[in-house]
């Protein structure tokens, strides 16, 4: 009897070896990041027709090539992010016959449409300033290439679009409080807005 009862035990203790482990995920977490101090600095290049401030983390690259040419205008540049690996494209179009507003507001629209594919949703909102300053905002979820564009113009002269891009393949969800970061200092460039004649009227 003593054997048997042994043996039972042996053989449950055996199969109980076999099962496999049953593992239980760990709850999604983020990649710790530290985050700098909101400080800003002025932008006022000669070669914009414009001022506005920016984090004091960035840096300002000017554009001198574009694909095989040149820009379209010399106030073209990037709003470089090297703490997140990210940047704002800047670009500048003189509003005149061969480019006219009503194009450039409607080639803006395009850009930003193409990411419906991937975005959850966009959410657009318009931009008006007392200074002059006008435009709007797009504000675009999920897998996207650009997370926030936006298009800043006073209708008759200048017309301004920028576009923010991280060189990461991180899921959206993971990158999500970068993405929040880094919007509030753009709102904060665009709240800091301003046309400035006396560098350049076209």
């Amino acid at each position: 009897m003593r054997q048997a009862i042994i043996l039972a035990i042996s053989l449950v203790l055996g199969l109980s070896a076999c099962e496999e482990p049953v593992y239980t995920p760990k709850p999604r977490g983020y990649p710790k990041v530290d985050y700098p101090a909101k400080n800003y600095q002025a932008f006022d290049a000669n070669y914009c027709s414009f001022t506005f401030e920016y984090p004091e983390y960035a840096v300002i690259e000017q554009d001198t090539a574009f694909f095989e040419g040149k820009p379209v205008d010399p106030c073209w540049f990037d709003l470089l992010i090297p703490a997140f690996d990210a940047r704002v494209h800047c670009s500048y179009i003189p509003i005149d016959k061969e480019n006219p507003f009503d194009e450039l507001n409607a080639d803006a629209f395009d850009l930003a449409s193409k990411h419906n594919l991937k975005a959850n949703y966009i959410d657009d909102y318009v931009i008006q300033k007392p200074n002059g300053v006008s435009g709007i905002a797009f504000n675009l979820e999920g897998a996207v290439a650009s997370p926030f564009q936006f298009v800043l113009t006073d209708s008759t002269n200048h017309f301004v679009r920028g576009s923010l891009y991280f060189n990461t393949q991180a899921r959206p969800d993971s990158l999500a409080p970068v993405i929040d970061f880094v919007k509030k200092d753009i709102m904060h460039m665009i709240n800091t807005f301003a046309w400035n004649e006396s560098i350049k009227v076209n």
